[in-house]
C-alpha cells in the first residue's frame, strides 16, 4: 500500500471531539488549499458516525463556502435532523477560524429491494491495461509539460488514474466536453462500506470540473483562470469495492454565467453503474498578469 493511500485512509478516520462534533486533519502535501474531495468524504465520516451501521448514504449534497486552510484542523458539527424507520438524514457543517467552510446534507436508508435498471457502461473505451500508467505518462510526456501539470502528476496519490485521452493536458485544441478516466486505489479499501463510499465521495471530485474546460481548450492549470468547486451532488447506487478499475465517465452539458456545469457516472469494472455525481464549478476568467 502508497504512503498516499495509508494517509488518506488515516485522515478520513475523524478523531471525535464531543455528542455530534467530529476534529479532521489534512495532509501537509504544500498545495495552499484543501481539496475539495477531502472535505465531502470527511463530512461525510461525520455523518456516518452518528448514524446505524445498517443504514447506508443514498445520496448527499454539498456546498463549498471558503477553501480549504490545510494548515489547520476542520472541525465538523452534525446535526441529526432526522431519524424516521426507513431513511435518516443528517446536516453537517464544516468550521475553520470561526466560519463554515462547507456544508452537507446526507440521506441514509436501509437495505430494501425493489425494480432495478442501470444506464450501461459505455462499450468503444480502451481497457486500462492497454492505456499507458502513471510511470510511462511522467517519464515519457512530463518532461516538456508546464510546471504546473508536472507538479501536479509527480506527487504521490492515493489514487491512480488512467485517462483515455491526454489531449487535455497538452494543447489547447477545443474538445468535445465530455470525458473517461479509468481510476483505482493505490491501496486496499476495508471491507466496510460507510469507509468505501467515504473513498468514493473523494474520488468523486477528481477530474470532473475539468470537463466543462475542455470545449475552450483550457486547462485548470491555466494561470489566468480563477477554477473551483462550487457545490457538489452525489448518488450511491450500488456497492463498491475498490480491487478492480473504476471507469469514471462526465460531461458538461454547459458553462455559462462564469460557472461550469459537470455530470458523471462511476461503473465498476464488469459495468455496474456504482454512483452518479454532478457539480457546477467557478471558472472565472482574468487578464493575466
Amino acid at each position: 500500500m502508497s504512503d498516499a493511500m495509508n494517509e488518506l485512509l488515516s485522515i478520513l478516520d475523524l478523531e471525535t471531539l464531543e455528542h455530534n462534533l467530529f476534529r479532521g486533519r489534512s495532509p501537509q502535501s504544500g498545495w495552499q488549499r484543501v481539496f475539495g474531495g477531502q472535505v465531502i468524504g470527511q463530512a461525510l465520516v461525520a455523518a456516518q458516525r452518528t448514524v446505524d451501521p445498517l443504514r447506508h448514504v443514498h445520496s448527499l449534497h454539498g456546498y463549498f463556502m471558503r477553501a480549504g486552510d490545510p494548515k489547520v484542523p476542520i472541525i465538523y458539527e452534525v446535526d441529526r435532523i432526522r431519524d424516521g424507520s426507513s431513511f435518516t438524514t443528517r446536516r453537517v457543517v464544516g468550521i475553520q477560524h470561526g466560519h463554515a467552510i462547507f456544508s452537507l446534507e446526507a440521506s441514509f436508508q436501509i437495505e430494501e429491494e425493489g425494480l432495478e435498471h442501470q444506464k450501461p457502461k459505455p462499450f468503444d473505451v480502451t481497457e486500462p491495461e492497454n492505456l499507458i500508467s502513471d510511470r510511462d505518462l511522467k517519464e515519457q510526456y512530463l518532461q516538456n509539460a508546464p510546471a504546473a501539470i508536472r507538479k501536479y502528476w509527480e506527487q504521490d496519490r492515493p489514487i491512480e488514474m488512467k485517462p483515455l485521452s491526454l489531449a487535455h493536458y497538452f494543447s489547447r485544441e477545443k474538445l468535445p466536453p465530455e470525458q473517461n478516466v479509468w481510476i483505482k486505489t493505490t491501496g486496499p479499501v476495508p471491507d466496510d462500506r460507510a469507509v468505501q463510499a467515504a473513498v468514493l465521495a473523494y474520488l468523486s471530485d477528481m477530474t470532473l470540473l475539468d470537463t466543462s474546460l475542455y470545449a475552450h481548450g483550457r486547462s485548470i492549470f491555466d494561470r489566468d483562470l480563477q477554477v473551483a468547486s462550487l457545490d457538489h451532488a452525489m448518488w450511491f447506487h450500488r456497492p463498491c469495492r475498490f480491487d478492480n478499475w473504476l471507469l469514471y465517465t462526465a460531461d458538461s452539458p454547459s458553462t455559462s454565467g462564469a460557472r461550469g456545469f459537470n455530470r458523471g457516472a462511476i461503473y465498476s469494472r464488469d459495468g455496474a453503474l456504482i454512483a452518479s455525481t454532478a457539480q457546477e464549478g467557478l471558472i472565472r476568467v482574468h487578464s493575466e498578469a
